[in-house]
């Protein structure tokens, strides 16, 4: 997987993503990241550690009605991604309901979240992907979910950095969205959770402050120690 491949749906995208140690790693990565470039009206990566009791929760919006949530929680791993144009959406029928296959075969230990508050609008789940990897399964996982020849679930733009998961594509994205170079070397050191120093800091963001980034990575859960 590279910048220059993305996951054209969901069905694709649970081949390629990693392991969950590996998947919260590269979630608290972006985030951190997204702490040191400088926010733009918003966080565009996020972490919270906390979301809710035992959960930690891996966020993206893009400020134009896209996002996703994937929650870590200890039954397991669950995601959600929302592309409000796709005609997949629950907005494109007047019953609001879901994409059929979406979340048929969702494990119980999940279900209770989409009814989550924060992931519906009139108590449905404002969703075109959803995947899931429970303790006990050694691979992720996705309904029967039938994607329209004509258009898509969101899956490219809304998982591009995060399945592709290298340095390299965050730079990618990076420079396209903040408009100004992006130094590839400055990038790898967070990507390894090294200590955010002065110097990375200010490579990636001369105008940054950098002992007020390090406590809002600190918060996102990006770790004091590499």
């Amino acid at each position: 997987m590279n910048a220059t491949h993305d996951p054209r749906d969901v069905h694709e995208l649970i081949t390629v993503l990693p392991d969950v140690p590996v998947l919260r790693d590269r979630c608290r990565a972006l985030a951190a990241l997204d702490a040191v470039m400088g926010r733009r009206g918003g966080s565009y990566f996020d972490y919270d550690p906390a979301w809710g009791p035992g959960v930690e929760a891996a966020l993206m919006t893009n400020g134009a009605g896209d996002e996703y949530t994937i929650l870590f929680t200890p039954d397991g791993v669950f995601g959600r991604g929302f592309d409000h144009e796709s005609w997949m959406s629950p907005y494109t029928n007047d019953d609001m309901a879901l994409w059929p296959g979406l979340v048929d075969t969702l494990p119980e230990v999940f279900r209770p979240l989409l009814a989550e508050p924060a992931f519906c609008d009139d108590d449905v789940l404002t969703a075109t992907v959803v995947f899931w990897r429970e303790n006990s399964d050694t691979a992720w996982r996705a309904g029967p979910v039938e994607i329209p020849d004509d258009d898509g679930d969101g899956t490219g733009f809304l998982f591009r950095v995060l399945a592709a998961g290298t340095p390299e594509a965050y730079v990618d994205f990076a420079q396209g969205y903040y408009e100004r170079d992006v130094d590839l070397e400055a990038v790898r050191h967070v990507f390894a959770l090294r200590p955010l120093t002065e110097a990375v800091v200010k490579t990636l963001n001369p105008r940054a402050e950098p002992s007020a980034v390090v406590e809002t990575a600190a918060r996102a859960g990006y770790p004091a120690r590499g």
